[in-house]
């Protein structure tokens, strides 16, 4: 019987497929990952924002020269290293002679398939001849000649070799394995031992336990646990945040402890010169005994936050460790508005009264502290000051212009261009360009709200308690767009206002003038005399008929008699007509109803279908969602005093100004390059009525660009569950038959038994 045999590679050949495959697998992914970027791209985008961008922090500091980093010498030698190994491997195994060939007698004895038995015999004498050991031939060919010959001449050999490949008949199974025999030899079995001991007992489980215990202290944002720990804990004890605690809150994060993070850095002379900016800045209270809140690491990015807001001059020593605070900002306030939602998630959940939720300003005053960190500015300050060359002393001129009272960037952008340039008399020509420039990049994004029920009979209908959708399709375009298209639109029709003005001068004119005449004609046909009433011919007949009446009575019986028959046939024929008229107006108005259910018919199934497209789309944007991966990068935020290229990203929420508290959690949109759609989901009122709320769309990097649009709903009372459902009906006459059947059979036996006892 065929067994099994397993064999090590002893020549090495298969060997090399196996490692071919095994350097192939991590040098390919290895390359795309890991191989450096062309700088050369970098550095022409950074070439053609230049006119925008230029006087940015961050771009500023991109464009100096960096320390020589040999990291991206050392990947690229690696990754060409391993390449090289690879392409060697594969040509190694190119050459490769295959090891296992199919057995074929004709080619042994150097024959055509299908040679006669004669042929055979001759070659076989031949071959015999030369390679007989005797005559001093090979022993191993002539073995395999004496084999060939006999599977095509012996007919048992022949049968065998038809069946399975081989003379002798079936053979054992032979499986190679690609590892070179000397690694199970026993010579080398206590060194293979070691290596895989260090492999999979020591190496293996450090490098795991390492980065287990380095992953398990920071959550899915790449936000220290601890942090998000402290953040709870000074939101849930301060449920109404002011600004002042809020930057108070936000610099206790663990980023910012040495202890937590080894990228913050704490110096010596850091004793001196903190004290200093804390008697520049002021206001800034250190009784308070508030840990973490009052620790030295916690103290030092407080005002270092600060001075970044105020826009002051620090030491040359703490710049890097400012900007390394600020560049961590966006991340730590996006985690502090996580933890806001949560809290006020959880005291909706909850009935306890002691477990308040955190107010509606505190979310709020959250997102502005992003824009305030991007920015470089306090609160209440002007969002003006945003422009390059626009300093405290010009923003007085521009904001307490006798003419042009300027607020916001909107007010700034919405001026005509001579307008614009009179109000910036102060700037030079370059300047003002620059200034241009950078305010035709603002963003200026436009909302479409339509809310809707989803998966509902009527989507339209808001019910109590029904899970509402607002679906907000937001559009973004820069401020020059959209005020070019507005100025252009203006111009077109200014001019043909102008050209026409003759032409309405007179049109009105005439129209004053017929208007004039009017009422000097209303006296004259008020001055008109009544006309005379005349007299009705109806009642001289019926006078005439009774005086002939009262003098001839029989005469007037016989006229009565005839006038009462021509009034029966008169009323015959005028009934006639009715039903004949009746008939025709039935038959019209059931052509009408009919016409009017066609009508309803067609405007039904038009909804349907429309509520089915629109089920549609929303399913394929869910599946678009959980599919489509997009891009986090959008565009680049100008930010004169924040460290690092930004993106712009907006926050999106509903919320009920009156009552102050929040509708639907915020939806960070972080992929808003032309347009995009975003769904807010939130449970309807509990009580009917109509509702006003309000849908924010607010930037986490500019201020005065935040969007505000109303939201009516109209909630109605849910209508009743259905006691009786036509679905139902079969299954209630199928249970009354069965009982009718019941009760028959029953009644059936009853009788029975009753004949029975009569007999």
């Amino acid at each position: 019987m065929a067994g099994q045999q397993f064999q090590y590679d002893d020549s090495g050949n298969t060997f090399f497929y196996f490692l071919t495959s095994f350097v192939g697998l991590i040098v390919i992914p290895a390359t795309y990952y890991l191989w450096p970027r062309d700088q050369n791209a970098e550095q022409i985008r950074l070439k053609n924002i230049r006119k925008v961008y230029g006087r940015c922090m961050w771009y500023r500091l991109r464009l100096l020269k960096p320390q020589p980093n040999i990291i991206p010498t050392v990947k690229k030698i690696v990754l060409l290293a391993g390449w090289a190994l690879f392409l060697f491997l594969a040509y190694k195994v190119s050459k490769t002679d295959r090891e296992y060939q199919e057995y074929n007698p004709y080619e042994v004895l150097n024959l055509d398939p299908g040679a006669t038995v004669a042929e055979i015999k001759k070659q076989y004498r031949l071959l015999s001849l030369k390679y007989h050991p005797d005559k001093g031939g090979d022993e191993v060919m002539f073995m395999r000649i004496a084999k060939a010959y006999a599977a095509l001449t012996d007919e048992e050999s022949r049968k065998n070799w038809e069946e399975f490949g081989n003379p002798d008949g079936p053979q054992a199974t032979s499986f190679g394995i690609a590892l070179p025999a000397w690694i199970v030899d026993q010579k080398n079995s206590i060194l293979v031992l070691l290596v895989y001991g260090l492999a999979f007992m020591v190496i293996l489980p450090v490098v795991v336990g390492s980065w287990w215990y380095r992953s398990i202290r920071y959550s899915g944002d790449q936000i220290l646990i601890r942090t998000t720990q402290i953040y709870t804990y000074f939101v849930y004890k301060t449920r109404n945040m002011d600004m002042k605690r809020l930057i108070m809150v936000l610099s206790g994060a663990s980023e910012f402890d040495p202890q937590y993070n080894k990228d913050a850095t704490s110096r010596p002379t850091d004793n001196i010169l903190i004290p200093q900016l804390i008697r520049e800045i002021g206001s800034i209270n250190l009784k308070k005994n508030e840990p973490p809140l009052t620790c030295p690491y916690s103290l030092k990015a407080r005002v270092l936050l600060l001075s970044h807001l105020a826009r002051m001059k620090i030491p040359e020593t703490l710049e890097e460790d400012q900007q390394f605070m600020l560049k961590k900002c966006p991340a730590l306030l996006q985690e502090m508005v996580n933890v806001i939602c949560q809290l006020i998630i959880m005291a909706r959940s909850r009935e306890e009264r002691e477990f308040r939720a955190p107010t509606l300003a505190s979310l709020e005053n959250c997102m502005k502290l992003s824009q305030m960190a991007v920015q470089g500015l306090q609160q209440f300050k002007s969002p003006l000051l945003q422009l390059p060359h626009i300093e405290e002393d010009n923003l007085r001129r521009v904001s307490n212009h006798k003419k042009y009272k300027i607020k916001t960037i909107q007010d700034l952008v919405s001026l005509k261009e001579s307008d614009r340039h009179s109000l910036l008399h102060f700037l030079e020509d370059d300047k003002y360009e620059e200034v241009m420039a950078v305010l035709g990049s603002f963003p200026y994004v436009t909302m479409d709200i339509k809310s809707q029920v989803l998966d509902d009979e009527d989507s339209n209908n808001i019910t109590v308690g029904s899970l509402v959708t607002v679906l907000v399709k937001l559009t973004r375009q820069t401020m020059a767009e959209v005020f070019e298209k507005e100025q252009s639109i203006c111009a077109a029709e200014e001019q043909p206002a102008e050209d026409g003005i003759d032409a309405n001068k007179n049109k009105a004119k005439g129209g004053w003038q017929q208007k004039s005449k009017g009422p000097k004609k209303m006296p004259k046909s008020k001055k008109k005399k009544p006309l005379k009433k005349k007299p009705t011919a109806v009642p001289l007949p019926q006078a005439k008929q009774q005086k002939q009446k009262q003098a001839n009575g029989v005469v007037g019986s016989e006229i009565a008699v005839k006038e009462d028959e021509d009034d029966i046939s008169e009323k015959g024929s005028d009934s006639e007509e009715e039903e004949t008229n009746r008939d025709s107006q039935s038959e019209k108005d059931d052509g009408s109803d009919r016409d009017s259910d066609r009508e309803q018919d067609e405007k039904q199934n038009k909804d349907d279908e429309a509520e089915w497209q629109e089920l549609q789309q929303s399913i394929q944007r869910k599946e678009r969602a959980l599919l489509e991966t997009k891009s986090k990068i959008t565009h680049p935020v100008y930010s004169l005093y924040f460290p690092e290229e930004k993106q712009e990203w907006w926050w999106l929420y509903i919320a009920d100004r009156k009552e102050q508290t929040l509708i639907s959690m915020p939806y960070h949109v972080c992929t808003l390059k032309d347009t995009e759609e975003v769904e807010l989901k939130f449970p309807a009122p509990g009580k009917p009525g109509n509702y006003q709320y309000t849908v924010f769309l607010r930037s986490d990097s500019y201020m005065g660009l935040d969007q505000i649009k109303p939201l009516k709903l109209e909630v109605h009372e849910a209508k009743p569950v259905p006691e009786n459902h036509p679905q139902w009906d079969t299954a209630i006459e199928g249970d009354e038959d069965q009982e009718d059947s019941e009760g028959f059979e029953d009644s059936f036996e009853e009788e029975e038994e009753e004949e029975e006892g009569d007999d």
